[in-house]
């Protein structure tokens, strides 16, 4: 049985062609900067909007003579708004600093930072993960805010609130069980 080979000259010129294919999709993963540069900039307007609702709330506070109860609510909804915006704002972070870290490259001065452990991320599982605890967190506290204004009328909005805060605990106990068998994993594959 005869085996037929290329050319020397065809498999070079094969080669040389995977070579700079390959190059290019090397290259192309540094299209990666754009959501990374985006969600640092996102990040830096979420955290300048949280502050600026929780600094109006506050000049709104310091100017009231009176706390009725329409002023105090209107105080707490301001605040857990800012809150939101901060934490809208920390999910792009972990995002950017994930999508840095899995396409470009590991952050070397990460590594002097251990105790930051929040924005260390090597999989995009991970990435996920991190993204949905913060986003679920996000609902939750959303959720308070309207939940303050809620006018209670009659027992159907009652028992409608009941079973909206159930869902609510349920879903950060399902969260927090999660959160252990990821790091029990994670522990048993070190």
């Amino acid at each position: 049985m005869t085996v037929l080979k290329k050319p020397a000259s065809r498999q070079t010129s094969a080669k040389r062609i995977e070579n700079i294919w390959e190059v290019f999709i090397w290259k192309f993963r540094l299209f990666a900067l754009l959501p990374v540069i985006f969600g640092l900039l996102s990040t830096l307007n979420f955290f300048i909007i949280g502050s600026f609702e929780i600094l109006h709330t506050l000049i709104y506070s310091f100017s009231l003579n009176s706390f009725d109860e329409d002023s105090v609510e209107k105080v707490i909804t301001s605040v857990i708004g800012g809150i939101d915006h901060y934490l809208i704002g920390v999910v792009l972070l972990i995002f950017s600093f994930g999508i840095y870290e899995i396409f470009i490259s590991p952050l070397d001065i990460r590594l002097r930072h251990k105790e930051v452990k929040i924005l260390k991320v090597a999989t995009v599982d991970q990435l996920k993960h991190k993204i949905m605890g913060v986003i679920v967190l996000v609902l939750v506290i959303s959720f308070f805010k309207k939940a303050l204004s809620l006018k209670i009328e009659s027992t159907q909005d009652l028992a409608l609130m009941a079973g909206s805060i159930l869902v609510v605990a349920l879903s950060a106990y399902l969260m927090h069980l999660q959160s252990h068998n990821d790091h029990d994993s994670h522990e048993e594959a070190n």
